[in-house]
C-alpha cells in the first residue's frame, strides 16, 4: 500500500480568499488549450484564425463552468435540488459534471461557428485535441482535493485517503482517469489529427474515445454515495452517461467516412 502524499488542497491563501489547486488545474488546462489552439491555427488549412483563439477559450470556459454545474445538478443532484433549491447556487460546495461541461462547450462552439461562419463539424474537430490535457489536469485536482476516490482495493498501490470516513485502502482512480481520459485520449486524438481527416472524424473519435475510457475507469471509481450503482446492479451513473457518447462517436465516424466532407479553410 502506498501512502497518500500530504498535499494541501489549498494552494494559496490571501486573507479570507483561498485558492485551491482544483481551480488552478482548470486555469492550467485552459492555458494549454489556448497555446495549442494558437499553434494549430498557424498551420496551413486551419479552419480557425489565430486572432479568434481568445474568443474560443473565453466562451469555452463559460460553457465548462455553466454546463458543468447545470449538468451536475441534472445528472447527479436532482433530489437535492428539489429539497434545497438554493444549493444550486452554492458552487463553493462543489459539484461539476464532465458531461454537462461537454454540452456547455458544444453550445459555445455552436455559437462561435454561426458567428464566424465556420462549419460546426470543422470547429468541433479543431477543438477535439484541445480538451484532454485539461481533463487530465482536472483529475489531478480531484486527487489533490481527495475527492472521487476509487473503490476498496488490495493492489500494492492502493491508498488510504485521509478524508475517507471508512479509512479503506482504495484505488487512486483519479490517477487512472488522469492517464486514460487525459494522457491516453490526448495522444490518440492528437495523433489522429496530424493528418487531414474528413469533417466530424476527430469529434467522433473524441466522443468514442472518452466514452470508452471513462466507462473503463468507472469500474475502479467509487460510485456517488447518494446514487450507488444504477443499471443492472453494477453500472454507475457515469457509465450510463458514457453510452450516448460511445454511440454518437461511432455514428460520427461512420458519417465522416461515408460522406468524406473536407474541412474548409477559413479565408
Amino acid at each position: 500500500m502506498l501512502a497518500y502524499p500530504a498535499i494541501d488542497p489549498v494552494a494559496l491563501e490571501l486573507g479570507p480568499l483561498k485558492i485551491h489547486w482544483y481551480g488552478l488545474t482548470y486555469l492550467a488546462g485552459l492555458a494549454f488549450a489556448w497555446w495549442l489552439a494558437r499553434r494549430e491555427c498557424r498551420k496551413a488549412g486551419s479552419v480557425w484564425r489565430e486572432e479568434w483563439v481568445d474568443d474560443l477559450i473565453f466562451y469555452a470556459a463559460i460553457g465548462i463552468v455553466l454546463g458543468g454545474r447545470l449538468g451536475y445538478i441534472l445528472f447527479y443532484g436532482t433530489d437535492r435540488l428539489l429539497s434545497d433549491p438554493a444549493w444550486a447556487l452554492r458552487v463553493w460546495e462543489g459539484g461539476m459534471s464532465f458531461h454537462g461541461g461537454l454540452l456547455g462547450v458544444i453550445a459555445a462552439v455552436y455559437y462561435l461557428s454561426t458567428t464566424r461562419k465556420v462549419a460546426l463539424g470543422d470547429l468541433l474537430d479543431f477543438v477535439a485535441p484541445l480538451a484532454p490535457i485539461g481533463l487530465a489536469l482536472g483529475r489531478l485536482g480531484n486527487f489533490i482535493g481527495q475527492e472521487l476516490w476509487g473503490r476498496a482495493a488490495t493492489v500494492p498501490w492502493a491508498m488510504v485517503f485521509p478524508n475517507d470516513p471508512m479509512q479503506l485502502p482504495r484505488h487512486p482512480s483519479q490517477l487512472y482517469q488522469f492517464g486514460l481520459e487525459g494522457v491516453t485520449l490526448f495522444a490518440l486524438v492528437y495523433w489522429f489529427t496530424r493528418q487531414r481527416r474528413p469533417r466530424w472524424a476527430a469529434a467522433g473519435l473524441f466522443s468514442l474515445g472518452y466514452g470508452c475510457l471513462r466507462f473503463l475507469a468507472e469500474f475502479f471509481r467509487e460510485p456517488d454515495a447518494h446514487l450507488g450503482f444504477q443499471a443492472f446492479g453494477w453500472m454507475t451513473r457515469g457509465q450510463i452517461l458514457c453510452i450516448p457518447m460511445i454511440l454518437l462517436g461511432l455514428y460520427l465516424l461512420w458519417w465522416a467516412y461515408s460522406h468524406k466532407a473536407s474541412p474548409k479553410k477559413h479565408g
